[in-house]
């Protein structure tokens, strides 16, 4: 693949914590039973000014910073989101403008719990043919669709954003390789069926019948589904390009659920410990999770140079994907 290199990241959560404990007092449900099966322990939810372009353009301005180039010096401005600020003007022209950047093509990407790997796919073939610069933000508002009354679903949710500068140089962090994967006959297993062309206009019986927030259907398929594809993808990008899955130092998935990253763990036969996980104290934020994972491994410290590190990820739609990077 073309030369990518990272060249910074970031990451924004809001302030507000929503824990288990504060779910006791308006659902049916406990903090032991919300760990037990989903690993979560807290999420946080953004303020009702913040929308998902607000939460991009923190998370932007660290990745800028990181970098070392100002707005100015981008050329593509990618938002990998299903929580758009409106469904039209995109995100990212939303976050165009609060960034002060008119010169960058801006535009959204929607691949569900996987979009920020689809993004930066999108970035480095823009990278191929001549840009310099691409930021990508993975920007999630999930409160904001979800049935809270739901609470097999709604526990699991969380706000945030993590975003990445790309550079086409065969510097370091470099991208080795990057896979995406698509099947659109499983796309109901997770689905936001209310707000597109199949069910406007928007009406008092459509918002009663809650097809404005996320339905999972056939949890259990789809987390077989999901540890399979999890695994292969990650297989994928490892074996494909001659590595071993024991060279990898550490894997940052999509923060699903923390059995199913167990469970991913066990099928490809690695340490769990090598597994960076954000879940309990973020929740699933779809496409920004395994943005978010990434930047906190990389300014923790955890993260060193020389290290091989693998991003793997699966949502609805159906998508999945995976990318390898040497620090």
């Amino acid at each position: 693949m073309v030369a990518m290199r990272l060249a910074g990241s970031g990451s924004y959560l809001p302030e507000k914590i929503l824990t288990n404990h504060d779910l006791e007092k308006t659902l049916d449900t406990s903090h032991e039973w919300i760990v037990k099966r989903t690993g979560v322990e807290e999420r946080r939810m953004a303020a009702p000014s913040e929308a998902t372009s607000d939460l991009a353009l923190k998370a932007s301005r660290q990745a800028l910073q990181a970098a070392g180039i100002e707005a100015k010096d981008l050329d593509y401005i990618i938002v990998a989101t299903i929580t758009p600020d409106t469904c039209c003007p995109s995100a990212a022209n939303w976050l165009q403008a609060k960034l002060d950047a008119p010169q960058a093509v801006s535009f959204d990407v929607t691949a569900a719990c996987s979009g920020f790997i689809f993004a930066l796919d999108v970035a480095r073939r823009y990278l191929a043919t001549g840009a310099r610069n691409v930021l990508v933000a993975a920007s999630e508002v999930m409160s904001r669709v979800q049935d809270w009354t739901d609470r097999s679903n709604c526990i699991l949710w969380g706000d945030g954003c993590g975003a990445a500068v790309l550079q086409a140089d065969g510097g370091k962090p470099r991208f080795i390789d990057l896979f995406v994967g698509s099947d659109g006959a499983q796309g109901e297993n997770l689905l936001l069926p209310g707000g597109g062309s199949k069910t406007t206009p928007i009406s008092h019986e459509s918002v009663d019948q809650k097809r404005h927030t996320l339905r999972m259907i056939e949890a259990a398929a789809s987390v077989r589904v999901a540890v399979k594809y999890f695994a292969d993808s990650a297989i994928r990008v490892i074996e494909g390009n001659g590595y071993s899955l024991g060279q990898v130092r550490h894997f940052i998935p999509h923060q699903a659920n923390l059995r199913m990253l167990q469970a991913v763990a066990k099928r490809l036969d690695v340490p769990f410990e090598k597994f960076v996980v954000t879940v309990d104290k973020y929740g699933n934020i779809s496409s920004a999770s395994c943005a978010i994972a990434l930047d906190e491994a990389i300014r923790s410290g955890r993260i060193q140079p020389g290290d091989l590190v693998c991003l793997t990820v699966f949502g609805g739609g159906l998508t999945w994907g995976a990318a390898l990077l040497e620090f």
